[in-house]
């Protein structure tokens, strides 16, 4: 009878252990999704995203678009990780206006959305972004385009390659920047094409890869085949453009100014094959983006902007082997020593 009674004091202590014992921390849980898996900039981002969330113990997944403008996958893999009770979602937009509805279920839903690289439109739809001021990065290349040229700009032929038709953010930041660095009034700040300036040849899109690159640019020539400046969305459009040029004949009549700072599009810059690029740095963005969603995880606090800007600015660089007085740049060595993918 003692025996049995001990027992059942020893069985009852464990189990008021059992019930004491601090319950183990909840696993925090974070979604990347990037435009495309292919674009070194994003992959770049997906290593940084990655390697951050390890450091952290937060488990990550990675989604993205087939290809460079496919919304619908995006908002599908928002919708998953909504279901998936993650903490916070990562997203470089491809549709920056359809994905807000979308966007907004999951703030309803508790978690915390971060922008990266591409600003939501409005802005505000996410908690926060983290991004390249992409406004600057096209001042810069704009700048430099017109200072390069000197007396001959007024007379410039200019082309814009473009990413897609519905105009995300980040695409138009970078060509009104361009247009507002090199002396052309872009008319509406939030919308590309109004802009009425006789040097402007005209628009196409590129889908930010080689072969849109190359279609645009060749579509651009049958208008105007004097073009001698094309700004590019990114580096690999920015090749597809020279590989067109090169093929009639006219690379070195063009003289193309870009976005990105891969170190393919660093290399094109060190080559001659592209004039300048503006480097931005997407393995911090996703970095600091996993981090802040830990924060909130565990605080519940949200990333604040950068001081007198409405986003966190994550740096910008020009970078030429081309200098111009009065415009702060970084050669291809130093660049190549920032560069990624």
């Amino acid at each position: 009878m003692k025996k049995s009674v001990v027992s059942a004091a020893l069985a009852a202590l464990a189990i008021g252990v059992a019930f004491a014992a601090p319950a183990k921390a909840a696993d925090v849980s974070a979604c990347l999704i990037t435009k495309t898996d292919t674009n070194p900039f994003f992959v770049k981002m997906k290593e940084g995203a990655t390697a951050k969330a390890k450091e952290l113990g937060v488990t990550l997944k990675s989604y993205a678009g087939k290809i460079d403008g496919d919304s619908e996958s995006q908002v599908a893999a928002v919708e998953s990780c909504i279901a998936e009770g993650a903490k916070g979602i990562l997203i470089a937009a491809s549709d920056t206006k359809g994905i807000v509805p979308t966007v907004k279920k999951a703030r309803d839903a508790g978690l915390l959305v971060i922008a990266l690289d591409t600003p939501l439109d409005p802005a505000d739809a996410a908690d926060a972004t983290f991004a390249t001021d992409n406004l600057l990065a096209g001042k810069l290349i704009g700048e430099w385009a017109n200072k390069t040229l000197g007396d001959k700009a007024k007379d410039a032929k200019i082309g814009f390659l473009d990413l897609t038709p519905s105009q995300p953010t980040v695409d138009v930041l970078r060509d009104q920047g361009f247009m507002i660095g090199f002396g052309i009034d872009p008319k509406d700040p939030n919308k590309i094409g109004d802009e009425n300036d006789p040097r402007i040849v005209g628009h196409d899109v590129t889908n930010g890869n080689e072969e849109g690159g190359r279609k645009a640019m060749e579509n651009l020539l049958q208008k105007d085949s004097s073009i001698n400046v094309i700004h590019t969305i990114n580096e690999p459009a920015a090749i597809g453009a020279y590989q067109a040029l090169k093929a009639v004949g006219l690379e070195k009549q063009v003289l193309i100014v870009s976005v990105d700072g891969g170190c393919p599009g660093v290399k094109s810059v060190k080559d001659g094959v592209i004039g300048a690029t503006s480097q931005q740095y997407p393995l911090m963005m996703a970095a600091l983006g996993v981090e802040a969603i830990k924060k909130f995880a565990d605080t519940g606090e949200k990333p604040k902007p950068t001081e007198g800007k409405s986003f966190f600015d994550t740096g910008v660089s020009l970078v030429t082997d081309k200098p111009v007085p009065g415009l702060k740049s970084i050669d291809t060595k130093e660049g190549t020593a920032k560069c990624w993918g």
